[in-house]
């Protein structure tokens, strides 16, 4: 199958599902990131902030890129000017370093909250009740804008383990938007699901799939 073609059926799949396909583009080369973009695509995650910073000055302006990956403190300087989406917020020392560089580059940072919902211990994630906390001190900070939720699902064949971990994902975002929050809060974005659990994502009320070997193959570079 083609890029186009895979990109074609996946958008095709998403229709009327109110869910953001994020082709996820990491180690894939200039040219197949072309090929999708050529079929009208316009958003695309990456996992490194130095590789998404070097694509992000190779490619059109009008592409729309999300950090996907483990966010390192150190690192988030080179996306905070262009970044649309940081969806790996996993602690106060990282949301601190992202306030500090959206100061410096002027503008609003948009994040998404990581929940650890697998049972793998080497998935990063806060446990809810950090979550909690953390979301009580966003206040303090005026170039954040907090507006959701991440998760990754146990990598496993069994169906029911992923569709539980991301029935209790979704619970977690319910529970969110019920409450008030301060101005740079507005819960509303739910990202969970890759190639392998997407369609029990969506079916669970997924609003971004973060999507890659179903579209690009498996990856061709190393990064």
């Amino acid at each position: 199958m083609s890029i186009k073609n895979n990109i074609n059926l996946l958008q095709q799949e998403l229709s009327g599902k109110k869910c953001k396909l994020i082709a996820v583009s990491k180690n894939q080369p200039i040219e197949k990131i072309m090929e999708a973009y050529h079929e009208g695509h316009r958003v695309f995650g990456e996992n490194k902030a130095r590789e998404l910073e070097k694509k992000w000055n190779e490619l059109p302006k009008d592409i729309e890129w999300h950090m996907i990956g483990h966010m390192q403190t150190n690192k988030v300087k080179y996306i905070a000017p262009f970044v649309s989406l940081i969806h790996s917020v996993d602690s106060q020392k990282l949301l601190e370093e992202i306030n500090k560089q959206g100061n410096k580059a002027n503008r609003v940072i948009p994040c998404l909250l990581q929940i650890h919902i697998a049972r793998e211990d080497s998935k990063f994630g806060l446990k809810y009740d950090e979550l909690l906390t953390l979301l009580e001190t966003v206040n303090d900070y005026p170039f954040v804008k907090v507006t959701g939720l991440m998760g990754m699902a146990t990598l496993t064949d069994d169906a029911s383990i992923i569709r539980e971990e991301f029935a209790r994902l979704k619970q977690y975002f319910d529970e969110l938007k019920s409450k008030k929050f301060s101005k740079n809060i507005e819960i509303k974005e739910l990202s969970m699901g890759m190639s392998a659990d997407y369609p029990i994502a969506v079916d669970l009320g997924s609003t971004m799939v973060r999507i890659g070997t179903s579209i690009f193959g498996e990856r061709t570079t190393k990064g």
